[in-house]
């Protein structure tokens, strides 16, 4: 929000400095971002002179010495070096003089230039910042008065323009009236409401003909309209333009700007319509049918929506009504607006306009927000009612619309005025505020009294229930409102954060990590202590990628408005990021490196959602020397013995089609008796390597981390060691290929029971003696028991229990 000085002491007496009002700003929340002095501000020191000789410098050829005067027939100043070359004796130039600081900082003083002095500066526009002009010195009109300063010459109307930075929760502070007002009330100065006492004659008396509609009380509840005629298309008086220009808009016609400028005001935008354009003289407000179009005031083709998740990126999404575009339509209910958004185009005021009708409209905010989005058009007044507006000031908008046109269209009259609430008149909202709570919450030790009075320039009218409780009556233009705490905010604002004494917080707990930040830390700790190095890619990737990586863009979820249109794609996991690393190494002569991710990945919504899935992901990559699926498996049994995780609740599935890995080379993780997804691990498809321009052998391993750490883990007990010598017991199976080893190996471990403490597959064989199909795995079971030595019959137990689990899984003893 741009705050000019010279508006704002039209409304508030002020006669700070900008440095004290930037300090005041500051100190209610509104905070300066930047103060520009324009129109001259800034030119103390320059004045008007005339060029009276001209001669060389004697020892530099493209230096002139100058000599000026500033009085008419008055004494010459001393010489001032130039290096322009396109001024003569005669004209009349602006003339820094000595001390004076230049706009861009630098101070004139008297210097040498090669061996002459100069003292003072002759100006060109750009150096006084008032044109980018910078061809050479600024040539004034001869007839321009002497020794005048240049902003007296030139009429230059000298300003400071505040830039502040309005958040969210403060509509209020979107206009100069809400910041006038908070100003006041923050250096205790009366505050000038433009709106106040304003009346139209005739304004009231006008027939209401009722005949305008609303059909979508949720997008709309108050609509007002006037009909006007009697106007013409001609130029702002000049205030109008001068203010419109330091808020930042560019001036149009009067229509318009009268209409801006009440925006800018009251923070109330409002949109006028040509009313013989407008079918029936009259408008609606209801939702847009979907595949509904409007020709736009920029003259684009808009399509609108009834909504659904999908307009906001996410593929396959169910319809949302609450996604919705809303649309202001004609007598025949044709769309002639987006509703909060812009106008269309077959409507719009032109230089032939005679008669208009004049909408103003309190938006639902988050309708406004969406369609804003969606369609990716913003503007000052969709800013507004985002925010949200004050919706009992659209009378005085309109009165205050109709009071600067009146300037320009002396024949102004006023046809129609209606205006209604589509769901009544909403009640005053009324808070209680206890001063106790106050007082807790913002460290203070005020009284009831001052609690009322710090709030009251504001608006907040308070009534004493009772000692310590107060009802607070909520202004209508401070809809951001609603709770006991917002209220106690609005005190700690105008009572001044820098008035209230620092204390240390005290706590009666210890911050400490989650599990899952434990988690996430100890991860990162076993893969950096077993070599690897962590890297970070982009969330955002691109769908030529997806298919190079054998991935494939289904179920992906998109950005309607990405900064780069080749990256529009939300990641689906991580294994374009490393391929991206692995090429790029693989171009710079690294190609044998060894890395992992830990990153947030994405998918379409869950059942009953509109927000995208999101979980994190951990993801390895390993392209050193030997480096290939057995590799990716030693890091995940790593990371599964680092983390706790009972070995028996993580299953291995050999899988041959999941996507970008090895089709033989490739395994599922998921959990015991589940089936639950956790990840997969094995080697990148050579075919993609290939794609992505990389030569070698690359171990991979991808998981959800969280899926994995809810697994069931071992307590925090030790366990002590047997003393009693332990024995080996090897089998040899053949099992169908389908049947996955870890299936085996828990079969193998549950049936051993307490005295086995591992179990551990040492060799896989296929070929003679194995039909085809099938192939022998080589298991050891380690057996020991805690209280004594095993004897043959412990041992020939184990193995006969052993090879009656494994037969359940079609496993014969080789």
């Amino acid at each position: 929000m741009r705050v000019s000085l010279s508006w704002l002491r039209e409304l508030v007496p002020v006669t700070q400095s900008v440095e004290e009002l930037t300090a005041a700003f500051d100190s209610l929340g509104l905070v300066v971002e930047g103060v520009e002095h324009v129109g001259g501000a800034n030119l103390t020191g320059i004045i008007t002179a005339e060029v009276v000789a001209i001669r060389p410098h004697p020892n530099a050829d493209k230096i002139r010495l100058v000599d000026v005067r500033t009085v008419t027939d008055g004494e010459v100043l001393p010489q001032i070096a130039c290096g322009a070359w396109n001024f003569n004796v005669g004209d009349r130039i602006p003339l820094a003089t000595l001390g004076t600081t230049m706009p861009n900082g630098m101070k004139i003083e008297a210097r040498k230039l090669r061996g002459e002095m100069s003292n003072g500066m002759l100006c060109s526009a750009r150096e006084l910042e008032l044109s980018d002009d910078h061809d050479g010195i600024w040539i004034l009109p001869s007839d321009t008065p002497l020794g005048l300063p240049i902003v007296e010459a030139l009429g230059l109307k000298p300003d400071v323009v505040f830039d502040l930075s309005v958040e969210a929760n403060r509509p209020d502070a979107m206009s100069m009236r809400g910041v006038a007002r908070d100003l006041a009330a923050k250096l205790g100065l009366p505050a000038k409401d433009p709106a106040a006492d304003l009346y139209i004659k005739g304004l009231y008396d006008t027939p209401n003909r009722s005949v305008d509609t609303v059909t979508a009380g949720d997008l709309c509840d108050r609509l007002t309209t006037t009909i006007i005629e009697g106007v013409r298309i001609v130029d702002s008086p000049q205030w109008v333009q001068d203010r419109l220009v330091m808020a930042g808009m560019r001036p149009i016609s009067n229509l318009v700007d009268a209409s801006n400028y009440v925006m800018f005001e009251l923070g109330i935008p409002s949109h006028a319509f040509d009313l013989d354009k407008l079918a029936g003289e009259c408008i609606g407000v209801r939702w847009a049918v979907d595949g509904e179009q409007i020709v736009t005031l920029d003259g684009q083709t808009r399509t609108l929506s009834v909504g659904s998740a999908g307009a906001v990126g996410i593929d396959g999404a169910t319809p949302n009504e609450h996604l919705r575009d809303g649309v202001v339509v004609d007598g025949n209910d044709v769309p002639v607006a987006i509703a909060g958004v812009m106008g269309g185009h077959e409507t719009e005021v032109t230089s032939a306009t005679t008669r208009l009708l004049l909408e103003i409209a309190h938006w639902s905010p988050m309708a406004i927000a969406r369609s804003s989005k969606r369609l990716n058009l913003r503007s000052e007044a969709s800013a507004r009612f985002e925010r949200n507006t004050d919706e009992q000031a659209s009378s005085p908008a309109a009165i205050r619309f109709i009071e600067i046109c009146r300037e320009t269209c002396p024949d102004l009259r006023v046809a129609n005025f209606d205006s209604f609430y589509s769901a009544g008149v909403p009640a005053a909202r009324v808070v209680r505020v206890r001063t106790e709570r106050t007082n807790l919450l913002l460290g203070t030790n005020l009284d009831d009294a001052t609690v009322a009075s710090l709030i009251a320039p504001i608006g907040f009218n308070s009534t004493l229930v009772s000692p310590g409780q107060l009802d607070v009556t909520i202004p209508s233009w401070r809809t951001d409102c609603e709770l006991e705490v917002n209220v106690i905010e609005e005190v700690g604002r105008h009572f001044g954060y820098d008035n209230i004494k620092r204390v240390v917080p005290l706590s009666p707990t210890v911050g400490r990590l989650t599990q899952t930040q434990k988690d996430r830390r100890l991860v990162r700790s076993i893969l950096v202590g077993q070599g690897l190095d962590e890297v970070w890619t982009p969330t955002m990737i691109g769908d030529v990628e997806l298919t190079d990586a054998g991935v494939g863009t289904d179920r992906t979820v998109r950005l309607s408005n990405p900064l780069v249109i080749e990256e529009a794609v939300m990641r689906p996991g991580l294994l374009v990021g490393a391929l991206r690393v692995l090429r790029h190494n693989s171009n710079h002569r690294n190609p044998a490196i060894r890395m992992f991710e830990l990153g947030h990945v994405f998918g379409p919504p869950r059942p009953r959602q509109i927000v995208p899935y999101e979980r994190e992901y951990l993801s390895v990559a390993l392209a050193g020397d030997g480096d290939d699926a057995l590799s990716a498996r030693r890091v995940f049994n790593s990371i599964v013995s680092a983390l706790g995780v009972v070995p028996s609740a993580v299953l291995i599935e050999p899988d041959d089609s999941i996507a970008g890995m090895h089709p033989t080379r490739s395994a599922r993780i998921v959990g015991a008796g589940t089936g639950f997804p956790i990840g997969a691990f094995g080697e990148i498809d050579p075919d993609v390597l290939t794609k992505w321009g990389i030569d070698r052998r690359v171990g991979w391993l991808t998981f959800d981390l969280g899926n994995l750490c809810n697994l069931p883990r071992r307590g925090p007990h030790l366990e002590a060691f047997s003393k009693y010598p332990s024995s080996d017991v090897d089998f040899a199976f053949v099992t169908r290929n389908v049947v996955a080893a870890g299936a085996l190996i828990g079969a193998l471990r549950e049936a051993a029971g307490d005295l086995c403490e591992t179990v551990s597959l040492f060799d896989v064989y296929r070929g003679k003696g194995v039909v085809d199909g099938s192939r022998s795995l080589a298991v050891r079971l380690r057996l020991v028991a805690s209280d004594r030595t095993l004897t043959d019959a412990d041992q020939l137990g184990v193995r006969e229990r052993c090879i009656a689990a494994a037969a359940v899984l079609g496993a014969a003893l080789r």
